[in-house]
């Protein structure tokens, strides 16, 4: 079978390799063409875009590089008629991958969709647009059944991807000392921050990370860098305050951390099923943030939050992210008897049982693989 993935961007990345992965353990044979990211090209081939070159972040931001965007739209329409797939997977990255399931559906490839783009959010008339491209839809939200039913659209809840991964990942994870060995770390505490993937909002969110983290001395601060971002450009956003930058090593610093700050998205969610305490942190530019204010229709902005549809954790928004509110936040989290920390880890263990009992990969692969 001939199967062509596109991820756009590193939760993309992870999850569409974990999917390759269950795929050739049922079909050995499967022939990949795909973007995405070193994940997915540790299991077959190269990518034929690498995610590092698709994220674009904000309203603004894609409006400034539309001519690449539409240049990499017609690139992959192009490369899809080329292989000829039997099956065309498209992982989340919505603004790309609903255009493609257009076409695509136009000439008559088989759709598949693996994380359901997060309409429910905003844009939630595209869910006639997905009745009418997409053959499949794999849900990884308990809530998204549901909600697709109001387009008289069935749909798959597989469950979440991050509860195999990250059993995965503990399975074969470095114990402590290790970590601090191979990093040359000092045995403290340690304080995770998690700034994000995109240049674009860690120039803007990092600076006030750092900022916060001063005050925790008798910790150690830990920023996760990006894999395709190299260490200069985290030093000259740190300048000349002291920062232990490891890259490509979210998971290890996690396992090893006492609380985070952390950047909305997928990264919220893996924290809390690292149950790490967390402050959530969301800055965009203000023209972004003005739009999206208008056009998302949910509560929260954490994974989290959402889930559990209460407020777990903190999510500090745009002007309400400075170091002094993050410390205030902070300060309960880092303290090991602190009721508010205890909570919060009492409500990931609600969460990690309201995200199913694992196997997300092996049910989708399934599915994907069914005649």
């Amino acid at each position: 079978m001939k199967i062509y993935i596109i991820a756009g961007e590193a939760s993309g990345d992870l999850h569409a390799s974990n999917l390759m992965k269950a795929i050739l353990k049922d079909a050995p044979d499967t022939e990949f063409r795909y973007w995405g990211g070193d994940r997915m090209s540790a299991i077959q081939g190269e990518p034929v875009k690498h995610i590092s070159d698709l994220a674009f972040m904000g309203f603004v931001e894609v409006l400034m590089n539309l001519r690449t965007i539409l240049g990499n739209l017609d690139y992959c329409k192009k490369d899809i008629l080329a292989f000829k797939p039997d099956r065309l997977v498209l992982v989340d990255y919505p603004g790309f991958n609903l255009r493609i399931a257009e076409f695509a559906k136009s000439k008559g490839i088989n759709v598949h969709y693996y994380i359901s783009p997060q309409i429910w959010a905003w844009k939630q008339k595209r869910g006639f647009k997905i009745k009418r491209f997409v053959d499949e839809m794999y849900c990884i939200l308990p809530f998204e059944k549901e909600f697709y039913k109001k387009f008289d659209m069935e749909v798959h809840y597989v469950g979440h991807p991050l509860l195999d991964a990250i059993e995965d990942y503990k399975s074969n994870s470095p114990d402590r000392a290790s970590f601090l060995n191979e990093h040359q770390l000092e045995d403290k505490p340690i304080l995770a921050l998690l700034p994000g993937s995109r240049k674009q909002e860690i120039k803007i969110k990092l600076p006030i990370m750092l900022e916060a983290a001063k005050k925790y001395d008798q910790m150690q601060v830990i920023v996760a860098g990006a894999p395709n971002l190299p260490s200069s450009f985290y030093l000259e956003i740190a300048g000349t305050q002291p920062m232990t930058w490891i890259s490509n090593k979210t998971y290890d610093i996690l396992l090893h951390s006492q609380a985070a700050m952390v950047t909305s998205g997928t990264a919220t969610l893996e924290t809390a099923l690292f149950n790490i305490p967390q402050v959530v942190c969301y800055k965009g530019s203000n023209a972004s943030y003005q739009i999206a204010k208008r056009l998302i229709k949910v509560p929260y902005i954490s994974l989290v939050n959402l889930i559990m549809d209460k407020p777990c954790v903190k999510e500090l928004i745009q002007g309400e992210l400075t170091a002094k509110n993050i410390q205030a936040e902070m300060d309960a989290l880092v303290v090991e008897s602190n009721e508010k920390r205890i909570q919060m880890l009492e409500d990931y263990k609600n969460l990690a049982q309201k995200l199913g009992g694992g196997g997300a990969s092996a049910k989708t692969a399934a599915l994907i693989l069914k005649d």
